[in-house]
């Protein structure tokens, strides 16, 4: 039902991840991440709070690997759960639960996850993984590059219908947060096209919320001043 990749940059420090899935809205219950401390995808039969909670534990010092068995640990139902995630030192951990749907897998490396669900084959998040060890440039790149693999490779089983990309830098709140909630065409190449909208853009946002007084104008209708509110 699920096919996600989390990661961190070595070069900026950025966590990021990148998700996609046959069921409606899936970034809005499976995509987790804080600046400085790790990302997280809570997936499968899906507990949005497994997210927050492993968070927590990564906040509170724990590797990704402990943060994980600390949360599971204290969790009803793991055998149904899938849960990744890489914490600030680049390590990885990935739980699959026995009742994990249909063809499920997953594969890590430092600074990197993927895991999937109902897959077409079990060959596919280790393609991911492969991928984006193997590309270069920007972490949102890198993660769009390995759902497109994904794809290549078989995806689901069946069509997937929404997406997302989730990326965290400095801020308490995320440098991207792009999805595509239902759609009947390939709801990765949506995101896609969203991120190269929205990529050249980023920093720019991000100025607006830290110093208004030096953000650019984009010279949209009613904007004839120097920054835009």
């Amino acid at each position: 039902m699920t096919f996600s990749i989390v990661a961190r940059c070595v070069e900026t420090n950025q966590f990021g991840m990148a998700i996609s899935s046959s069921s409606p809205a899936v970034a809005a219950r499976c995509a987790f991440a804080k600046a400085g401390v790790g990302v997280v995808a809570s997936q499968n039969i899906t507990d949005p709070r497994l997210g927050p909670k492993t968070l927590l534990a990564m906040t509170e010092g724990h590797s990704a690997p402990d943060a994980i068995a600390i949360v599971l640990k204290s969790t009803e139902h793991a055998d149904f759960r899938q849960l990744l995630a890489v914490d600030a030192s680049g390590i990885a951990a990935i739980h699959s639960g026995s009742k994990s749907l249909g063809v499920h897998a997953d594969f890590k490396s430092l600074n990197v996850a993927a895991a999937g669900n109902l897959l077409a084959n079990s060959n596919i998040p280790m393609e991911m993984v492969a991928t984006f060890n193997e590309s270069t440039g920007h972490l949102g790149d890198r993660l769009i590059n390995s759902m497109r693999t994904a794809l290549t490779y078989g995806g689901e089983t069946g069509p997937v219908h929404s997406a997302g990309l989730l990326l965290v830098d400095k801020q308490d709140w995320p440098m991207a947060d792009l999805r595509c909630d239902w759609t009947e065409r390939c709801p990765i190449e949506a995101v896609a096209a969203a991120w190269h909208i929205y990529k050249p853009q980023m920093d720019d946002y991000i100025t607006r919320a830290l110093d208004p007084t030096s953000a650019p104008s984009y010279g949209v209708p009613g904007d004839d001043q120097k920054f835009i509110r």
